[in-house]
């Protein structure tokens, strides 16, 4: 099922934050691997990872939090005849700061909408 990760909670954000730090996780196991593995509940899961991508996390006015990855972007310039690079801000939200940083961090490397196991699918 393809759900944008603007979306993603619970197992099937843990699952993508398994994936994006290279476990191989499969559909049928990955239900046993969330249970020990959970960088959305779990600081010292998510800490190296939130101190190695994330360059801000902050709560909003409302109580939600956004997290925000700083990266280098690469674009042609007509103007110069050659690709120049340009610093680009991605930003993601949530309920709590984990989610918010683990949501920033698969939108970063799978994309604002990934496939994910049906077992494993939002409520």
């Amino acid at each position: 099922m393809k759900i944008k990760t603007s979306e993603l909670q619970g197992a099937a954000l843990d699952w993508a934050v398994a994936k994006c730090e290279g476990f191989k996780p499969h559909a049928s196991v990955s239900i046993v691997i969330m249970k020990t593995y959970s960088p959305t509940t779990s600081w010292a899961q998510a800490g190296p990872i939130i101190e190695r991508e994330i360059f801000k996390l902050f709560r909003n006015v409302g109580g939600t939090w956004t997290a925000q990855i700083k990266r280098r972007a690469h674009y042609y310039s007509p103007t110069y005849g050659a690709d120049i690079g340009r610093d680009e801000i991605l930003s993601s939200a949530g309920p709590a700061p984990l989610i918010a940083a683990m949501r920033c961090y698969v939108t970063s490397k799978m994309g604002d909408e990934i496939e994910v196991p049906d077992e494993l699918s939002c409520p």
